[in-house]
């Protein structure tokens, strides 16, 4: 049996005025998506457990089967282990974003989406400065980085993600708590640092959002967790251009599959996932394929890119699946969002999220096409989210 589990990150939406009251997802052309919910089940399931923030860090690893209030520990640790950092017991790793402030506001969580190679000048700039003995800086992936805390201060101050707080005051949302002191005073010295800073100069002559602040937050301390095949006796291997996603592989012991062009963006290689995965699929029995395009959109608050990441998504990735299954007889294909990325909202909301599950020993549902509404109405609920895996691999719903 061959398992294959697509997340297109933050897809589900709610009724937007200038869609004439529809979703996103039921305004884009999803033949593959419906013939996968009107021949197997759809349903909802609650990927964000009550008490949790609605990120992709918890709804992931519940999706896979880990029950959050057992495993996990924070986001930036999980970003960690992906870029190869190691972290002792004691440690702290924190998300550290480049972002754009404005005076007090802050500006853009993202800088632009500033390309790696800037940011890697930038962070290792940082570095230089502000890294000591206990603080360290480390280049991820575009915006997105990490920091670590390496001493004896506890490090649980409660910081707010910089994609919740667009067009809202910086001083109104620094952390608070224990270890702010230290976090506020990197962020405010990373302010006067980068802001003349050559790299932030040309883009600003280019028209470009200046990378002129780290915002830190997420963190948490390294989490103990069994690995995949201990668990389920199966292997793994994850599609993704996200550390996020990446790190939480690097935990469960499944091999991270570098795609080219993928780029955690609306410009992602679609079409470059989508056969990877096929090929994957003959090497591991199970493989997550992640694509980010609708969460950033959600986050942008940009429909038509919403509108087009979800279509690509079903003709380039989904497609191929499902034209392989004659090639893998035993397959079994799991879609759904992680969480809600709201066009109006624009930040991660906590509902049950609409999942389509079809393939072998799967029983035909009531026949309904993919959407949120329809996932609602069917009446099919799984509560807990950290069981829908084993939903999954028993065939049994």
């Amino acid at each position: 049996m061959k398992y294959c589990i697509i997340i297109p990150d933050g897809m589900a939406d709610y009724p937007i005025e200038k869609l004439n009251g529809r979703t996103p997802l039921e305004t884009a052309r999803t033949p593959h998506l419906d013939f996968l919910a009107q021949n197997g089940l759809l349903g909802t399931v609650q990927t964000i457990p009550k008490g949790f923030s609605p990120g992709s860090d918890v709804a992931n690893i519940a999706i896979l089967g880990y029950a959050p209030g057992e495993y996990y520990s924070g986001r930036a640790p999980l970003e960690a282990a992906s870029i190869g950092i190691k972290l002792d017991n004691n440690d702290w790793a924190f998300r550290c974003n480049l972002i754009t402030a404005n005076d007090d506001i802050v500006e853009d969580f993202c800088a632009g989406h500033i390309k790696t190679d800037e940011a890697d000048i930038l962070i290792k700039f940082l570095n230089e400065k502000l890294g000591n003995g206990s603080i360290q800086f480390y280049t991820g992936k575009s915006y997105r980085h990490i920091m670590v805390y390496r001493g004896t201060q506890k490090m649980d101050a409660n910081c707010f993600p910089p994609h919740d707080i667009m067009g809202q005051s910086i001083q109104k949302h620094l952390p608070g708590g224990n270890g702010s002191e230290i976090l506020n005073d990197l962020m405010k010295h990373s302010r006067e640092l980068l802001s003349n800073h050559d790299v932030n100069k040309v883009r600003i002559d280019l028209g470009e959002n200046p990378a002129n602040m780290i915002w830190l937050w997420g963190q948490g301390q390294r989490p103990h967790m069994p690995t995949f095949k201990e668990r389920f006796n199966l292997t793994g291997a994850v599609i993704t251009a996200v550390d996020l996603i990446k790190g939480i592989a690097c935990y469960l012991g499944w091999d991270s599959i570098d795609v080219p062009g993928a780029t955690g963006y609306f410009d992602t290689n679609y079409t470059n996932k989508g056969q990877y995965a096929v090929h994957a699929l003959e090497d591991y029995d199970i493989v997550q394929i992640h694509i980010e395009s609708p969460d950033e959109a959600g986050h942008e608050g940009n429909i038509h890119e919403k509108v087009f990441a979800i279509e690509q998504i079903d003709s380039k990735i989904i497609g191929p699946i499902l034209a392989a299954k004659d090639k893998f007889p035993g397959l079994r294909v799991l879609v759904l969002p992680d969480h809600y990325t709201p066009i109006v909202k624009r930040t991660h909301t906590p509902e049950a999220v609409p999942f389509a599950v079809y393939g072998t020993g799967i029983e035909k549902g009531a026949g309904l096409p993919y959407s949120e509404v329809n996932a609602c109405a069917s009446g099919l609920y799984i509560k807990d989210g950290h069981r829908l895996i084993e939903h999954l691999i028993s065939g049994s719903f």
